[in-house]
């Protein structure tokens, strides 16, 4: 074969080459030419829930922010299994972000557990402010380093309220009852201040609980206890407003880290996005779902919330293994 024919022969080659290249980049980079990069989002929450709306949401805009190369698959209703069991799959690598909040973290890094303290702040409103500070950018590269990553951190999951099957005005009305509450160390120790019997479990099994009177109450949001269907066997709302609920999805540290750029870009941005979409809905939604509730036959008790706010303060003496002053230096940044 002459000379001739081989540098023409290259020149095609290598034209036809370029021209790929060129292709591929027009619809994104070559990381992304292929299928998109699913990742999978578990929560407890059922369909139709405020945050499985906001969820939908996130994946709308991560989508299109992404043009396509990255895709959210969504796993409401606890279907990938229990809050416990999904992180410890996203510590092995597995390609799930999924809710928590700082009473979980608190396993990895114990100074985050004061956010999920009983009125710890004025209103939500305080604990984004937290979230915004350098003491909570410290906690997040702890549990960066313990193989969690949070992705984004301003969701308002909600104001938590008790449903009980008796009425409740004062902390000595809780004597006795036993209420469920999330399996973390400082929202047990939090009621059990409050003066009930702390219940920890999954919260897809504390509808069929309550039916069989296996426990008196539940707490949480007001749009999760009427979606959960909590309110049907516990017909009083007790309106305690005990925990202004801020949580954070999370991804396993080491798949995170693996993501292109781009799309970990992608994801905190829509994330932030979703989370803001969330709390602009959620007190209307509250107030809706209270009068839905009404016209299920439910008693909503308005009580003094300065009695629980006082019986339940024993609750931040309760954890030595805290950074001493942690309370002070968190209500230093409140002011």
């Amino acid at each position: 074969m002459s000379k001739t024919v081989m540098t023409k022969r290259s020149f095609i080659t290598r034209t036809c080459l370029t021209g790929v290249a060129v292709a591929m980049l027009a619809c994104g980079s070559l990381s992304h030419a292929a299928d998109p990069i699913k990742i999978k989002i578990a929560y407890e929450n059922n369909p139709g829930e405020p945050i499985d709306l906001a969820v939908k949401e996130w994946a709308r805009v991560f989508k299109e922010k992404t043009k396509g190369a990255g895709e959210l698959q969504l796993f409401p209703s606890s279907m990938l299994g229990s809050k416990k069991d999904v992180i410890e799959q996203m510590k092995l690598g597995s390609n799930i972000i999924t809710i928590a909040d700082g009473g979980f973290f608190a396993d990895y890094v114990p100074d985050f557990g004061i956010l999920m303290g009983p009125y710890l702040g004025k209103d939500y409103n305080d604990i984004f402010k937290l979230t915004k500070t350098d003491w909570f950018k410290g906690l997040s590269t702890q549990l960066d380093a313990k193989g969690l990553h949070i992705v984004t951190s301003n969701w308002l999951y909600g104001v938590r309220n008790m449903v009980t099957r008796k009425p409740v005005k004062t902390p000595a009305d809780l004597k006795g009852l036993k209420i469920r509450v999330p399996n973390n160390r400082i929202q047990i120790e939090a009621m059990k201040q409050m003066g009930a019997t702390p219940t920890p479990m999954p919260l897809a099994e504390v509808y069929p609980a309550l039916t069989q009177g296996a426990i008196d109450g539940a707490e949480n949001p007001i749009t999760v206890l009427y979606a959960q269907k909590h309110h049907e066997p516990a017909k009083y709302l007790i309106l305690t407003g005990h925990l202004d609920n801020v949580s954070q999805w999370v991804a396993g540290s080491k798949f995170f880290a693996k993501l292109p750029a781009d799309i970990q870009k992608a994801l905190v941005e829509s994330g932030d996005a979703a989370g803001t979409f969330m709390t602009n809905s959620v007190a209307k939604a509250e107030k809706e779902t209270i009068e839905k509730m009404k016209k299920d036959g439910v008693t909503v008790m308005e009580v003094d919330r300065n009695l629980f706010r006082q019986a339940s303060k024993e609750t931040y003496n309760k954890f030595p293994e805290w950074t001493p002053g942690l309370y002070n230096k968190v209500q230093s940044y409140l002011k």
